[in-house]
């Protein structure tokens, strides 16, 4: 009883902790203060499909925003939503992150490299890092 008591005692403590580490919206990026939507009337219908599954997972963990402003290659794209597929409870399947994935690098294709200057260049971790440190 007592070992039960102190692991539920352990997990309450450290929860918050853990929580507080995976949230990636203790930062706020210059994309996260542009646009949080795009107009997709004129997408294909698989890719308007597209943008509801992406808005709806990617907005569970940062501000929609961030990757609506941020221009990528279609390899780092690839790279992105497999790194965020991975995160703690981010609920995103393979088929999901597939969509995610076909949507973006379309958005990317057909929006974003049309006008490279009105959008923000991914940032490295490291440059993250130096974000969070001047905000907190």
């Amino acid at each position: 009883m007592q070992k039960a008591i102190r692991i539920i005692a352990v997990a309450g403590l450290a929860l918050p902790i853990f929580l507080a580490a995976q949230s990636s919206s203790n930062v706020t990026l210059p994309q996260d203060k542009g646009a949080d939507k795009v107009d997709v009337s004129k997408y294909p219908a698989d890719q308007q499909k597209g943008y509801k599954v992406f808005t709806d997972k990617c907005s569970k963990c940062h501000t929609i925003a961030r990757p609506i402003n941020t221009t990528m290659t279609t390899a780092e794209w690839n790279r992105y939503v497999k790194r965020m597929m991975h995160k703690p409870n981010s609920g995103i399947s393979d088929s999901q992150g597939k969509t995610i994935y076909d949507f973006l690098a379309y958005d990317q294709e057909n929006r974003k490299d049309k006008n490279p200057s009105a959008f923000f260049k991914s940032l490295s971790d490291e440059e993250i890092e130096k974000l969070k440190a001047q905000q907190h």
